[in-house]
């Protein structure tokens, strides 16, 4: 049996959580409030106040989504009471960012600006700082959505090999190449 998906999710208190006829897993807590379709093999049951996932067999499709769905649950929790957070910084000589709003507006070495419309579920911060790289900081309560946002601003200009430029998440280490060879 999935050991997490024989976890129950316990829900704090201030945060509600209830499953609707069509298996959808809403979660509502002081940050907002959240939804999840649970594929209809899953049987999701809030009772004592925790979530439980229970599947019908032991096939592999539905072992995956045992797990699955527990930990987009406890995802969901975590979400609608902290909230999730994501920085990138970005690294070379003459990379910018700055935002108005949720407009994101980057230099990244290119011939023009790349703007970025950050969704407004979600809020963007920039701070440069002398002597620091520029950073973008990412926050909200969808663990997935910051993830998908801030893969596709890396995407913009992924660090390369030889140096390490490009824009990068804090704490990533990129593994440097040694380059062409000293002349002989």
């Amino acid at each position: 049996m999935s050991r997490i998906g024989k976890k129950a999710v316990a829900i704090p208190s201030g945060v509600t959580a209830t499953v609707g006829s069509d298996n959808v897993l809403t979660v509502k807590g002081p940050k907002g409030e959240l939804k999840q379709v649970v594929d209809r093999d899953i049987k999701v049951e809030v009772k004592d106040g925790n979530v439980n996932f229970s599947r019908p067999t032991d096939q592999i499709r539905h072992r995956a989504m045992h797990g699955l769905y527990r930990a987009i649950a406890a995802n969901l929790v975590k979400g609608v009471t902290e909230g999730y957070s994501r920085k990138l910084e970005l690294i070379g000589v003459g990379f910018k960012a700055s935002n108005q709003g949720n407009i994101l507006d980057l230099s990244l070495g290119y011939s023009h600006n790349i703007i970025f419309e950050v969704p407004k579920e979600l809020k963007v911060a920039t701070a440069q700082e002398k002597g620091q790289n520029p950073m973008i900081s990412l926050e909200g309560i969808d663990k997935q959505l910051i993830g998908q946002v801030a893969a596709k601003i890396r995407s913009l200009r992924k660090p390369e090999p030889y140096k390490g430029k490009g824009v990068r998440y804090v704490g990533e280490v990129v593994r440097k190449k040694a380059g062409k060879a000293a002349g002989k």
